[in-house]
């Protein structure tokens, strides 16, 4: 879900390096913002249809299209041709993760899921992260437009390369498939599929969106405000306020990859079941982790606190709030019928991408009117109110869609 965030960077990056083109900050926003629109139209749609057509095609084509369209942007030079491109750009970018999810839940066992969902999420981090570094440093040497158009040729080639490398499912290298083997072993019926009926009526699935929707809300509220408010109303420094974020970031791939490993470790000793997840525990500690950061960070933090004290809340709070956000997606992809596990992570992304939105001008208004503490106690309610709920529902039926009278 960050990916929004990671790509704004890097475009903001190439902005600064250009000199013939004049583009102030309402140009750029509404260039960057286009993009965040057209990634999470993008993300929903890929991830309805990865159910429908091959993960590795689905994939290949959104990298391939990225490419051919950073390259196209580099020769462009007008605000409304860079919004245009950017917007397609974003539509290529969601073509990305859905397709990964799904390829994922075929070659893993469940009780390997969870890392390996968090380690490629951790990828994402990686490149969102050292993207802008290697820009500005190539940008000493090259043109902005050089840097486009190389890095949109090296994409190019690698969809190449993905598209011949992939593979949908262990079955399309003579492998047994995960899920036929798991189905027979444990003597179950050859096909789990569920009309969408079926599984759009599952209440699980929105207790997992509305869950998201909050917890990525709040997530976004720190990441996006507690800059301002340490600077506004707790009296630290600009540098401070920086350090703070930086803590949280590693935080958070901190956070991610535990709660991938830690939520594996659980599956395993407990298998999967359809009553309650072995997830949850890791999941709710996490969410309650959250709250309890957040209301430190708070009640806590003065002008006199200590650097190391804000630095560690900063790094509590990405690492219980980041690992959540990986576990909501390896829950909704795992947790669904065969064929519908790509739909399921973009209804619960989709939702996600709600929460994201409320913390932006609604969020902000609230502070506008009634200050910065106001808000953030706001944001702290909504929090430990979905934690408990979410603790009272952790033994619902998880099994989405169609479940036979055998299995119950």
């Amino acid at each position: 879900m960050d990916k929004q965030q990671q790509i704004q960077r890097t475009a903001r990056s190439f902005f600064k390096c250009k000199q013939e083109i004049k583009l102030d900050k309402d140009d750029l926003g509404m260039i960057t913002s286009s993009q965040s629109l057209a990634y999470a139209i993008s993300k929903f749609i890929s991830g309805v249809l990865s159910d429908q057509i091959s993960a590795r095609w689905l994939f290949s084509i959104g990298l391939c299209m990225v490419g051919g369209i950073n390259m196209v942007f580099s020769w462009s030079s007008t605000v409304a041709v860079f919004a245009a491109l950017w917007f397609l750009n974003g539509l290529g970018q969601g073509l990305g993760w859905p397709p990964c999810g799904r390829v994922l839940r075929k070659w893993f066992e469940p009780s390997q899921f969870g890392t390996w969902w968090s380690v490629l999420s951790c990828s994402m981090n990686l490149a969102g992260s050292l993207g802008p570094i290697i820009a500005t440093v190539l940008a000493q040497s090259y043109s902005w437009r050089t840097i486009l158009s190389v890095s949109g040729m090296v994409c190019v080639v690698f969809s190449v390369v993905c598209l011949l490398l992939i593979k949908n499912e262990p079955k399309e290298v003579g492998l047994p498939n995960i899920e036929t083997a798991a189905k027979k072993t444990k003597g179950g019926s050859s096909s789990d599929d569920s009309t969408l009926s079926e599984f759009l009526l599952s209440p699980y699935l929105w207790l997992l969106s509305v869950s998201y929707l909050v917890v990525f809300g709040v997530k976004t509220v720190c990441t996006d405000w507690g800059q301002l408010f340490l600077i506004q109303d707790k009296g630290q420094s600009t540098l401070m306020g920086s350090s703070y974020m930086s803590a949280l970031e590693v935080g958070g791939l901190l956070g991610s990859l535990a709660a991938g490993f830690l939520s594996d470790k659980a599956v395993a000793k407990q298998g999967m079941r359809i009553y309650g997840n072995p997830r949850h525990f890791i999941l709710i500690c996490m969410m309650a982790g959250m709250f309890v950061s957040m209301y430190l960070f708070r009640v806590t933090v003065t002008p006199d606190s200590s650097k190391m004290w804000i630095l560690s809340l900063g790094a509590a709070f990405g690492f219980s709030s980041y690992g959540p956000i990986a576990l909501f997606g390896v829950i909704a992809n795992e947790s669904a019928p065969p064929n519908y596990c790509g739909t399921s992570h973009a209804i619960v992304a989709l939702m996600a991408n709600f929460g994201g939105f409320l913390s932006g001008l609604p969020f902000s208004t609230i502070a506008k009117h009634h200050g910065w503490e106001m808000a953030f106690w706001i944001a702290e309610i909504t929090c430990v109110v979905t934690t408990i709920g979410f603790f009272l529902l952790r033994n619902i039926r998880t099994k989405m869609g169609h479940v036979s009278k055998k299995a119950e």
